[in-house]
């Protein structure tokens, strides 16, 4: 419960200092920015890089953006080792084999 809060809490102080930039970064990112910017961040446990990514777009483009990265992924391995799609997600979560 406290962990939404806290994560309200910090995309609403996101969006206002993003109002409040004094015109240095105009630039606005893009959902799949955002969403390799997340995850990057949420495989080293940056937290502060977390928050940041997490207010370029809305909770739903992220979502998106991380599924569709996630999906790029498993295909890209998958290739790699010469397996089916369904035996690497299985792998990299450390479920048993269908």
């Amino acid at each position: 419960m406290l962990g939404r809060v806290r994560k309200s809490c910090v995309r609403f102080l996101n969006a206002v200092r993003a109002d409040l930039n004094d015109g240095r970064d105009k630039r606005t990112h893009n959902l799949f920015e955002a969403a390799a910017a997340y995850v990057s961040a949420c495989a080293e446990d940056d937290q502060e890089r977390i928050d940041e990514a997490a207010g370029w777009v809305s909770p739903e483009a992220l979502s998106f953006g991380v599924n569709e990265l996630a999906c790029r992924a498993v295909i890209a391995l998958a290739r790699e080792r010469d397996e089916s799609p369904r035996a690497v997600a299985r792998t990299l979560l450390g479920l048993p084999a269908a």
